[in-house]
């Protein structure tokens, strides 16, 4: 799953200490694909449309390494010949890939969302593939530990946008549902705006227990994930809800203050990850 501190594409536990040496080329593979592809749809001052046709010839050059054929200069050694090289050795599913590209594109043109139903389809292919592709090489893929992966990889993106308000907005981004924003009396301007209210408050405080309630029903899969990466996944949970309990801990302002993990929240996590390990049903309560 994704790392602790749920910022940007530096939420792959890209070769870490954690990650068997074996796996670490492939997991490093995978991280520049999609950090690659990230930067291709959000970074810098490229026109919207340069920015499909990048991620087009980078599609183009997926299609080309899966099909045996090699793939064009512009990305090749960092990106293509090693993921290459992954795809060939743990057979990973090649449609996960195209998955995350889909939700990158989406970025494009997609900035709102009708109710949660469209956004968990979002998160289906933004945040769901990598869980799935990093339970791929650790052998792990029954369906019910495919459903606590969606899960967590949903919650964890869920947080990621209910923490990023202040950064979304002034991009022109809301990910709160159409819906949510109804029921609480809130308008998708005055989320653009960033402007803090009472129910603003009270529907981001609604959206945070939705993702804890994500984050719980993933959470068993901690004890199915073999060896350090079990451990590496028990903090990636207690890292999630660690953000939650800051943005409560604000009285649920994320509008305009923006919550992080800080070193000196390390030794909490590490102490209620090995919590998880006798109790399983430990929580951080928002």
């Amino acid at each position: 799953m994704r790392a602790v501190s749920i910022e940007h594409y530096e939420n792959f536990p890209v070769a870490s200490l954690l990650c068997p040496r074996r796996l670490r080329p492939a997991v490093a593979a995978l991280y520049h694909f999609a950090r690659t592809a990230d930067d291709l749809a959000d970074e810098g001052d490229v026109p919207t449309e340069q920015r499909v046709q990048d991620l087009q010839a980078y599609r183009a050059d997926l299609l080309a390494i899966t099909e045996g054929k090699p793939a064009s200069p512009r990305w090749a050694a960092q990106v293509f010949e090693p993921l290459a090289q992954a795809l060939a050795s743990h057979a990973l599913p090649s449609r996960l890939l195209h998955d995350l590209l889909d939700a990158f594109e989406q970025d494009l043109h997609k900035t709102a969302y009708t109710d949660r139903e469209e956004l968990l389809d979002y998160c289906r292919r933004s945040a769901n593939p990598v869980g799935r592709l990093l339970l791929h090489l650790y052998g792990v893929n029954d369906e019910l530990a495919l459903r606590q992966s969606d899960a967590i990889c949903s919650s964890l993106q869920l947080i990621n946008f209910w923490q990023d308000f202040s950064r979304d907005g002034p991009n022109g981004r809301v990910y709160v549902p159409q819906t949510d924003l109804l029921r609480f009396g809130v308008s998708r301007e005055s989320l653009l705006n960033c402007q803090d209210q009472p129910t603003a408050r009270a529907l981001i405080e609604d959206l945070c227990r939705w993702a804890e309630a994500l984050m719980h029903e993933g959470a068993p899969l901690v004890h199915r994930v073999p060896g350090r990466a079990g451990w590496e996944l028990r903090l990636v949970v207690q890292g999630g809800l660690r953000i939650l309990a800051k943005i409560r801990a604000m009285q649920y302002a994320s509008l305009i203050h923006r919550p992080r993990l800080r070193a000196h929240d390390v030794p909490l996590l590490l102490w209620r990850a090995a919590l998880m390990k006798s109790a399983p049903k430990t929580k951080e309560r928002l």
